[in-house]
């Protein structure tokens, strides 16, 4: 209970910037489609939000070494603010990606924020139930973010200017604290061949969850419409697959700690193309089978990232996590970028069962690619522990800390240390 209450700030800081921020995707989809914007250009703005989002991982860490963490904060909410607000201004499809550039920045940065705080005054001690509690809220917002779009109208000042306002209330927990600013740590050297290097199934599993999750998160709105959902369900559509994700964290990570992580993403993968089917199917039985197909494409899509972090993981040193944590941010963004505009693009053509072919493809390729890594490598000796990692900031391989010091360096059958030059594992 002290630990909650120590970092309550924080908590609620995240839990309106999921409300505030997080909620803009599914808005402007809705709003765009209104406004009679394209699905191709409601795929632009999708993909503007990860090069914000890209934007915000790299330059939040140099921006609070600069001005400190309240400021940086302060900034990146305003940057945020002023691209909601501007939505309504100017209706058109570049200034609104323009404007998502700017709330995609501010979503990173200001998660990058809150996660170097929460590192600097977590201890080893108190870091799984802080980690617990903080994925735990971060999730809540998530669901909150997208059930808020049920009571938002599409395209009016009155929905904008209320994700403004719960934005700047974002605020006031953590710029008003009581609590010392910490100290500004490092920032992670980026090196996107890293996670490759590290795991090349790993590597693709990432980008492969960030195709899944783009698409899905930010054009998804468009698939409901085209189904016949109304606004207000395809929040709940929105809402089914969070939770569905949600659920999937305590049962898929038991099975990753257990077996081979290589065979559970195979046969993740395996259940999202099952998904990917039965979501397409179920556009034809009706909301409650539409929910369903939302859940379960949740259930075997969210932990593909966490399981591919995992068994990157399983081959770095201690002092290599931070910096392979920020190379598998960076190839989520690469997935990410291109997703919503190629899934919006196909459905404009072949309709909304499209996205889906779409994403069962990428599947299929992680699928077979797994297969061959399979036979290329062994699987490593050591693993380390799984955990759900929220896909939030460069800075979250800090707080997570997998493993300790003695799972950092396998030795082969001489002593010779493989961390530093080995070939690729999976």
């Amino acid at each position: 209970m002290r630990l909650l209450v120590s970092f309550a700030a924080l908590f609620l800081s995240v839990v309106l910037l999921q409300l505030g921020l997080g909620g803009v995707a599914p808005l402007d989809a809705l709003s765009g489609a209104v406004l009679g914007f394209s699905a191709g250009e409601i795929g632009i703005l999708g993909s503007a939000h990860f090069v914000g989002f890209f934007i915000g991982c790299w330059w939040a860490p140099r921006l609070m070494g600069e001005v400190g963490h309240s400021r940086a904060f302060a900034a990146l909410i305003g940057a945020g603010t002023i691209g909601i607000l501007s939505h309504m201004m100017l209706t058109d499809p570049i200034a609104w990606a323009l404007m998502r550039v700017t709330i995609g920045m501010a979503v990173a940065g200001c998660y990058t924020i809150i996660e170097a705080w929460l590192q600097a005054k977590v201890t080893n001690a108190t870091r799984g139930r802080a980690m617990g509690v903080y994925r735990v809220v971060d999730i809540v917002g998530s669901l909150g973010a997208q059930l808020l779009i049920a009571v938002l109208e599409p395209a009016v000042y009155l929905s904008y200017n209320l994700l403004a306002l719960l934005c700047c209330a974002a605020l006031f927990p953590l710029v008003l604290t009581r609590a010392e600013a910490p100290e500004t740590g490092p920032a992670p050297r980026l090196r996107p061949t890293m996670a490759w290097k590290m795991s090349p199934l790993a590597a693709t599993g990432v980008v492969v969850t960030g195709i899944t999750g783009a698409a899905f998160r930010m054009v998804g709105p468009l698939y409901g419409l085209a189904v016949g959902l109304e606004a207000d369900r395809i929040a709940l559509f929105l809402a089914a697959y969070v939770l569905g994700g949600a659920v999937a964290q305590i049962p898929i990570g038991w099975l990753a700690d257990k077996f081979d992580r290589r065979w559970v993403l195979i046969w993740l993968s395996v259940a999202a193309i099952l998904a990917c089917g039965l979501t397409v199917l179920g556009a034809e039985q009706g909301v409650v089978a539409i929910f369903l197909a939302a859940g379960f494409f949740g259930f075997t899509t969210f932990p593909v990232y966490s399981v591919s972090a995992a068994h990157a993981h399983d081959h770095a040193a201690q002092h290599e996590r931070v910096e392979l944590s920020a190379a598998l941010m960076f190839l989520y963004a690469v997935g990410a970028i291109a997703s919503p505009v190629i899934a919006s693009v196909l459905i404009d053509r072949f309709g909304p069962a499209s996205m889906f072919v779409f994403i069962a493809l990428a599947h299929l390729i992680l699928v077979v690619f797994g297969f061959y890594r399979m036979w290329v490598r062994p699987s490593p000796g050591e693993r380390t522990a799984y955990v759900y990692v929220p896909r939030t900031s460069f800075l979250i391989g800090r707080l997570l800390r997998r493993g300790n010091g003695e799972n950092s360096k396998r030795r082969d059958g001489g002593g010779r240390d493989r961390v530093g030059g080995r070939e690729p594992e999976d």
